[in-house]
């Protein structure tokens, strides 16, 4: 017990000591007490932007004359390939593809969810999570920072930014032992009136937001009281979506640009002539290659052309094996011509079964980006009973909400309908699930109660049709017994 209560005692101290200097004023301090991930961020910028290939670093040939004086340089072909960029917005589609479909599970909570989904709509949030995927999958880590501001006319608002390195931001985290966040800090970079510029330090408790300024006498902190006592932030790290394939697209930029070196040498026909036939030779303005021979090479009076026979398969193959092989190991599907002209008359499971690769994929990044979901609706759900509209607080308490992931394809709709069609029948299922599970329906609520008033409408209108026929009934009656 001893040992659990000095576990405890070291937690607190340090819990404490960052607090107080985060009181005291001691930015540099704090930052030096918070994680940053900066050089990991950069390394896969670089490996990211295609410009910054080791290929683009090829050096120029240079060509030298008999006495060794340089004749002229030729420039060497350097051919980056996008492979990072394609594996990233191919686990981007296969994740974020179509937006996540939110879901009430709590009752009695209608105006909260009402709420809820409107704040996903007026802060663009499955746009903005798109963004942070993206700069997440390509630089390791990324962040949503959730501002909460007043309008001209003092109405509560809230908007999401993206933070990246690639955007010009600084991330720094703190988390316990558990995992949990404790601190966010984000850094930037401001442009003054005289256009000087001035790097601020925002760092986010549960409790407080710290907006510091590094002036020319150190830090000017102003502390802000966090309303919503929840961290407004959501941060994602995870490794790049191209982790552990970087030698093999080197190694196919490589072999792409040298075949390209040699292809520039030797894929023209070249003349060979003998000097005798030489008066013909094409001037020097004119496209071509020449060979001169001479008695010694053992060819006399002739011209002919040189060409490449031997093509060189084995490289051919080896650039394909490199190209399938990184499209693998990324768990990257291959979309070339050929293979979207095959799956043109394919179902949705045959597709998915096609894609299986990224679908692996995708299930892997859930494990990570389900979690961070689950984070967002609750903290949108805090800023809105706690900053946005103070009337729902309570029911924003009890609101209790789920997402689900959507297929990036699309469902087969005929086979769902028909599933649902077969389950309603063999009564295993209600019609109120069945309206709810339909894919061409976007409204279930909606739906269920215009179908219901469809449903008495046809009931009275069955009504006064019999009421009419049996007032004729009693009329012919009256007049036969008259």
């Amino acid at each position: 017990m001893s040992n659990l209560s000095n576990f405890v005692n070291k937690v607190l101290g340090i819990n404490q000591a960052f607090e107080q200097l985060l009181d005291a004023g001691d930015i540099d301090g704090v930052k030096s007490r918070m994680d940053t991930h900066e050089s990991e961020v950069i390394a896969a910028i670089e490996e990211y932007d295609f410009e910054q290939h080791a290929v683009n670093k090829r050096s120029d040939k240079i060509i030298y004359d008999k006495k060794g004086n340089v004749k002229r340089t030729v420039e060497m072909n350097k051919i980056p390939i996008t492979y990072e960029r394609y594996a990233n917005e191919m686990a981007l589609v296969f994740l974020f593809g179509r937006p996540l479909k939110w879901s009430q599970i709590s009752e009695g909570t209608d105006d909260a969810f009402k709420a809820f989904t409107d704040l996903i709509e007026s802060t663009h949030f499955h746009a903005r999570v798109r963004d942070f995927k993206r700069c997440a999958g390509s630089e390791t880590e990324s962040a949503m920072l959730f501002r909460l501001y007043r309008d001209d006319d003092g109405t509560a608002k809230c908007q999401i930014r993206v933070l990246a390195k690639s955007k010009g931001d600084e991330i720094y985290t703190r988390f316990d032992q558990y995992h949990d966040l404790k601190a966010f800090a984000w850094g930037y970079h401001t442009k003054e009136a005289d256009n000087s510029t001035k790097y601020h330090v925002d760092i986010h408790t549960p409790q407080t937001i710290y907006h510091c300024t590094h002036g020319t006498l150190g830090w000017d902190v102003e502390k802000e009281t966090n309303p919503v006592g929840k961290i407004l932030v959501i941060y994602a790290r995870q490794n790049t979506e191209w982790y552990g394939a970087k030698a093999i697209r080197e190694r196919i930029e490589n072999q792409a640009a040298t075949s390209a070196d040699t292809n520039d040498y030797v894929a023209d026909p070249i003349m060979i002539m003998n000097a005798d036939i030489i008066k013909n030779m094409p001037e020097k303005g004119e496209p071509g290659k020449v060979i001169v021979a001479n008695s010694q090479t053992g060819v006399d009076g002739v011209a002919k052309y040189l060409t490449w026979d031997n093509a060189p398969q084995a490289k051919k193959d080896e650039m394909e094996w490199l190209g399938s092989q990184f499209m693998q190991k990324k768990f990257t599907p291959n979309l070339t011509y050929d293979a979207l002209k095959s799956i043109s008359q394919m179902s949705a499971k045959a597709m998915q079964m096609f894609m299986l690769s990224g679908v692996i994929k995708s299930n892997n990044n859930k494990e990570i980006y389900d979690e961070l979901m689950d984070r967002s609706a609750s903290l949108m759900i805090s800023i809105i009973g706690n900053v946005l509209d103070v009337s729902l607080m309570r029911r924003c308490k009890e609101l209790k909400v789920g997402h689900e992931w959507q297929n990036p394809f699309g469902e087969d709709v005929m086979d769902a309908i028909k599933n649902i069609v077969g389950s309603v029948d063999g009564g295993i299922m209600s019609r109120e699930t069945a309206i709810a599970l339909n894919p061409l329906v976007k409204d279930p609520v909606g739906e269920l109660e215009r179908l219901n008033e469809e449903r008495e409408q046809a009931i009275q209108q069955q009504m006064d049709i019999f009421r009419g026929e049996q007032g004729d009934n009693r009329e012919d009656d009256e007049r036969d017994e008259e």
